[in-house]
């Protein structure tokens, strides 16, 4: 990846920058983060935004059988990107939401399909939900940190990535995604300490490493 820095123009610059770094990102996401996160559980007492399948819910208390038929249709979705197929997937989410739009794993497996489509905002929408509901998981920050970047809010992304490695600081990919947001945020320091530690845990990581080039640290 080249260096964004030396280039005379700012635009020339973010051309530069942006594109292979949004690839990056997407690989970070749609192949670090499993779709299937069985740690990621509701909490019924937190109602969340949430893209607006789930917007379209009612507001009453989500009863038993809607939340496992919520699950049945999660489950389902889960096996559906395993095999490919997700459109099928993506109906099956938002099945799940609109049964039960405290289902965690359905709105995180949507966020990620979103995600995946370049449909940002309803990422964001799903991940942020999924955060709220799951406050001490990693998982959807990182995810949202990963779209905030994607659509250019990168101060957003940074303050998710700040909670997220607060979270899970033995999770190499958070701290690769830190560096480079701070990197661009034009932090050197941050963005250093970042990808110092992303290396240090997956020393092999070609990202990591890369930005530290390119920061000097």
């Amino acid at each position: 990846m080249a260096s964004p820095f030396p280039e005379p123009g700012l635009a020339r610059r973010r051309q530069i920058w942006r594109q292979p770094l949004t690839l990056a990102l997407m690989g970070i996401a749609l192949c670090g983060c499993s779709f299937d996160i069985g740690s990621l559980g509701p909490e019924k007492d937190k109602p969340q935004e949430a893209a607006p399948q789930a917007a379209a819910a009612p507001d009453s208390a989500v009863s038993a059988a809607n939340v496992t038929e919520a699950q049945t249709h999660t489950t389902k979705a889960q096996a559906l990107v395993k095999s490919g197929a997700t459109q099928a997937a993506l109906d099956e989410f938002n099945r799940a939401v609109a049964l039960d739009p405290y289902n965690a794993q359905a709105l995180y497996g949507r966020a990620l399909l979103y995600q995946g489509n370049n449909q940002h905002d309803f990422a964001i929408a799903d991940f942020g939900a999924a955060s709220g509901l799951n406050p001490q998981k990693a998982e959807p920050l990182l995810g949202r940190a990963v779209s905030y970047l994607a659509i250019g809010k990168v101060k957003e992304a940074a303050a998710d990535l700040d909670e997220a490695s607060d979270a899970d600081p033995h999770n190499a990919q958070i701290w690769t995604t830190r560096g480079q947001a701070y990197e661009r945020l034009g932090d050197k320091t941050k963005a250093a300490a970042s990808y110092n530690k992303a290396v240090a845990l997956r020393p092999r990581d070609d990202a990591a490493r890369s930005g530290l080039a390119r920061v000097g640290g």
